[in-house]
């Protein structure tokens, strides 16, 4: 049905009535997801579930704290049937191992820190599943993520979660302009945790008291080395831990079993100053490792960016702003200076410690909840 621009906007910010206007849910089997869709069917819109499996769900099936994959799939098929919505599985594995999983592998090897869960939103959640929502003739596509879309001056602007605890846009940094207009996120206004859950007893959903998934979907036990290992067998072999100064302390059995700004669990005690991880090798099979004060960085490169300002990213020299260069970490005080519509140099204002190639930095404005968009750390 076309838009009646004449009609008062729905909860979902469409001119048509509820029951007129389709959303298609991306349902991981968690409680926010459910709760998501269960609340839009409540208030009556045309709510199609989806879940994407998107790995062998065999060998996790019985895991807890993973997301599309067996019993996940089975809980979102139940929230539907008590709601009583359609709901369709999508197999995406191949799709998953391509636009996710090898990269998350060869970026490990190539000494990186990636984060595969950004990529699987750019390339999987928001690209191929948003397709199939339009192909589904829905009129916008619904998720839990715990983020804001708020309407600006110029449209739909991203906007951090209202409860900073939970909030997701660290994640979700490359949502286009594009797919920030099809997407609504139902979640990002409460304020914690607790009101997801006491909506999920109120809907009767069965996920009401779920565990919230943790680490990466497809690495069980957080256990990324193994992982890697089984993709890339050649990731284990030995080579020498150096310090920067060039001594070889010691032998390591696998770069991928550490990360930039590890300090436990090297294997060189005895040394009168504590080291840390500075530098992974892999092309020489090296561990470098050096003393704290050469974690710190001020300057950050960083490309792929994705930019929501309002203003072309290259119409100003600086932009001064505030980043977060790991999830866990708070928004820092910098200034961005691009290089061109996809490349700058971030400059801290206070250095921060344990940077590392392939994660993201996300951009916020200093002074409200509003998400500027980002790009990935290099090597430079």
């Amino acid at each position: 049905m076309p838009l009646d621009h004449t009609a008062p906007l729905n909860s979902l910010g469409i001119a048509k009535a509820p029951a007129d206007t389709r959303v298609v849910v991306a349902m991981s089997g968690g409680v926010d997801s459910s709760v998501v869709a269960a609340m839009l069917a409540e208030e009556g819109y045309d709510v199609v579930g989806v879940t994407l499996q998107l790995y062998d769900h065999g060998a996790a099936l019985a895991k807890k704290g993973a997301c599309c994959a067996g019993l996940d799939i089975h809980d979102a098929r139940r929230v539907a049937e008590t709601m009583g919505f359609p709901h369709y599985v999508l197999d995406y594995e191949n799709i998953f191992k391509d636009a996710v999983i090898d990269e998350f592998a060869d970026s490990y090897l190539g000494g990186a820190t990636p984060v595969p869960c950004i990529r699987c939103n750019e390339r999987v959640k928001f690209k191929d599943l948003l397709e199939t929502a339009r192909d589904l003739e829905a009129d916008c596509m619904a998720t839990g993520h715990y983020i804001q879309r708020k309407m600006g001056a110029q449209g739909a602007e991203l906007h951090a979660a209202a409860d900073a605890a939970r909030d997701q846009s660290y994640f979700l940094f490359s949502t286009t302009p594009e797919q920030l207009d099809f997407l609504r996120f139902p979640l990002g206004h409460l304020t914690s945790k607790a009101e997801t859950r006491a909506l999920a007893a109120k809907y009767g959903l069965s996920v009401a008291d779920k565990p919230d998934s943790q680490d990466i979907c497809f690495v069980p036990n957080g256990d990324y080395a193994a992982v890697i290992r089984k993709l890339r067998p050649e990731a284990a072999d030995p080579g020498d831990i150096v310090h920067a100064d060039g001594r070889v302390l010691g032998r390591h059995d696998g770069v991928i079993n550490y990360t930039i700004g590890q300090r436990r669990g090297l294997g060189i005690g005895g040394l009168a100053e504590p080291l840390y991880v500075v530098k992974l090798d892999p092309d020489a099979k090296q561990v470098i490792v050096g003393p704290k004060e050469m974690l710190a960085t001020r300057s950050v490169p960083v490309r792929e960016i994705n930019w929501l300002g309002d203003a072309p990213f290259t119409s100003r020299d600086a932009w001064p702003l505030a980043v977060k260069v790991r999830s866990t970490r708070p928004p820092t005080e910098a200034i961005l200076r691009p290089l061109s519509a996809t490349e700058a140099t971030v400059e801290l204002i206070t250095p921060e410690e344990g940077i590392s190639p392939g994660q993201a930095c996300v951009f916020y404005d200093p002074d409200s909840s509003r998400i500027y968009g980002g790009g990935w750390i290099h090597k430079g």
